[in-house]
């Protein structure tokens, strides 16, 4: 209703989410729930439920839109909040770091060489899947599930460039030996990372590019042995 001058009594129904597709980072399949296979109270319980699981989540401007959407569906659905999630934007990143003609997530992956979202029939897919026309519903879960498929490979892609990255050093006791950013454990010592107060032993991922960090301050001894 943004921008548009619509009264309130002239809605004929609300929206609703019709469907939704996601996967567990590295691994397969992508799975699909809709309400035309599912019904809508078990694709709103599916998504809850993996929501819950999660330690963080992974979307394309889903801070502004899935997100929201998905939480007014779980309140009107009598569901309480899933437990807390790490939400990480790539539209954000893509805001933030970099000067794409175009931040939509298609132009980024192409831009990116990983693949491209599926090509469909525009605005009347959805008039087409609503009224129940079973071609349309087929088009729409593959070009949900590509768009799961490419988010994860502009993901990976953008890893060393995404600021405030839940901490993987965290879920596996806190050690210095693995990146912060994508758990891998080849990690390369380059120069010392300084504060206003301390100084750090600085790292290179060697598996994603991140520059990360260790957790113990250096003492004077330390900064005489390490070079860089």
């Amino acid at each position: 209703m943004f921008k548009q001058n619509i009264g309130l009594t002239q809605l004929v129904e609300t929206g609703e989410v019709m469907c939704f597709a996601a996967k567990w980072y590295g691994q397969e399949p992508v799975s699909f729930y809709s309400t035309h296979h599912h019904g809508k109270a078990n694709m709103i319980e599916a998504a809850h439920e993996i929501l819950d699981d999660a330690d963080a989540v992974i979307h394309y401007n889903g801070k502004r839109f899935d997100i929201p959407h998905l939480n007014r569906e779980f309140l009107e659905n009598g569901l309480t909040p899933p437990s807390p999630y790490a939400q990480i934007d790539l539209l954000n990143v893509a805001k933030k770091q970099f000067r794409f003609t175009s931040n939509k997530l298609d132009h980024v992956a192409q831009q990116l060489g990983v693949g491209a979202k599926t090509s469909h029939t525009g605005f009347q897919l959805w008039i087409d899947c609503m009224a129940g026309n079973q071609d349309a519903w087929d088009l729409m879960k593959t070009y949900n599930m590509q768009d799961v498929v490419i988010t994860e490979k502009v993901y990976d892609e953008l890893l060393p460039w995404i600021p405030s990255h839940p901490n993987y050093r965290l879920y596996h006791g806190g050690t210095d030996d693995l990146c912060p950013n994508c758990g891998g454990s080849s990690l390369r010592k380059e120069g010392k990372a300084y504060t206003s107060v301390s100084v750090f032993q600085r790292f290179r991922c060697e598996d994603c590019g991140k520059w990360s960090r260790g957790n113990k301050r250096l003492d004077s001894a330390d900064l005489t042995g390490v070079s860089g």
